[in-house]
């Protein structure tokens, strides 16, 4: 049974010392874990600590400062990294609604029969549904005047605008693989056809997810199941991870990179990720799967 009492910051602090956190008067610890909670430092200090972990000893040379250098590595991180993925959501937004308009009509998303899944797509219009009846978007309350007697959701175009990513990338991956839209979608994101694109969408669905709970990012273990293309039509890496690379964020941000380049070729996540591990040079960039040579690569010189 649980029973552990609460600490105090103070005491707090003497438990870290006392574990072998080395924590200084500059380090100013009661004003961080006044605003920034125990437990949620604790992931950041959490690969500083001994085998066995149970005993939350630290390894020699162990700083607070660098936990928070750490931290605030990885809140920039998610910054970054959240606004590359929100040029991918909306543009995936957009290819959704326009190319299955253009095949199914407005209502497509509502067309059961274009599903692999029907009780998987029917959860997710329950679900845009709730949405559309909480609203408050200005065109979202005029459709629903100048259309009262229309018992059908608004048009695709009005409606998508509400989903998550999340939502999205289910819609796509649920698609059936016959559906023309499928394949072309995955082609203008330069990733050949419908087998791909799902798991990559699956990655950064997880990752915006991540990063708009303000959760770790950082050191963090992601889906493993990307299916990778064996040949890219645009520029791609070299030194491709293996499958154990897979839960490390790195081969994730190099499928970000590789749709970025598609929607907005003059982006610079390059420079913003070279200029935030030079911010922060005691970061481990291993943990996170980098590679070594990561900016010489095609994908990231694009």
């Amino acid at each position: 049974m649980y029973n552990k009492a609460p600490l105090t910051i103070n005491q707090q602090i003497a438990q870290l010392r006392a574990r072998g956190l080395e924590i200084t008067a500059d380090d100013n610890a009661p004003h961080f874990l006044s605003h920034i909670s125990y437990y949620r430092l604790a992931g950041y200090w959490w690969p500083m600590q001994a085998e066995p972990k149970e005993n939350h000893i630290f390894k020699p040379d162990s700083k607070f400062a660098d936990v928070i250098s750490l931290y605030n590595f990885d809140r920039e991180f998610r910054i970054v990294v959240f606004d590359a993925i929100e040029k991918i959501e909306i543009s995936l937004r957009t290819k959704l609604i326009y190319h299955l308009s253009h095949e199914f009509g407005p209502w497509w998303f509502q067309n059961l029969e274009i599903y692999q899944n029907g009780m998987e797509a029917a959860k997710t219009l329950a679900t845009l549904g709730e949405e559309i009846e909480r609203s408050k978007d200005a065109f979202i309350k005029e459709h629903k005047r100048k259309y009262k007697d229309d018992l059908r959701f608004p048009p695709s175009w009005k409606s998508l605008e509400l989903t998550s990513l999340g939502a999205l990338s289910r819609i796509y991956g649920n698609l059936k693989n016959t559906i023309t839209s499928k394949d072309t979608i995955a082609a203008e994101f330069g990733v050949v056809n419908h087998t791909f694109l799902p798991s990559w969408l699956q990655s950064i669905a997880q990752i915006r997810n991540y990063c708009a709970h303000h959760s770790r990012l950082w050191n963090r273990n992601l889906p493993s199941t990307l299916k990778l293309l064996p040949k890219p039509p645009n520029p791609w890496i070299a030194d491709v991870p293996t499958q154990t690379d897979f839960p490390k964020i790195y081969v994730h941000l190099c499928c970000i990179k590789y749709l970025l380049n598609v929607i907005q070729p003059q982006n610079n996540l390059t420079i913003q990720l070279a200029e935030l591990f030079a911010k922060y040079p005691s970061v481990d960039q291993n943990a996170m799967g980098m590679k070594p040579n990561w900016q010489q690569e095609p994908l990231w010189i694009f």
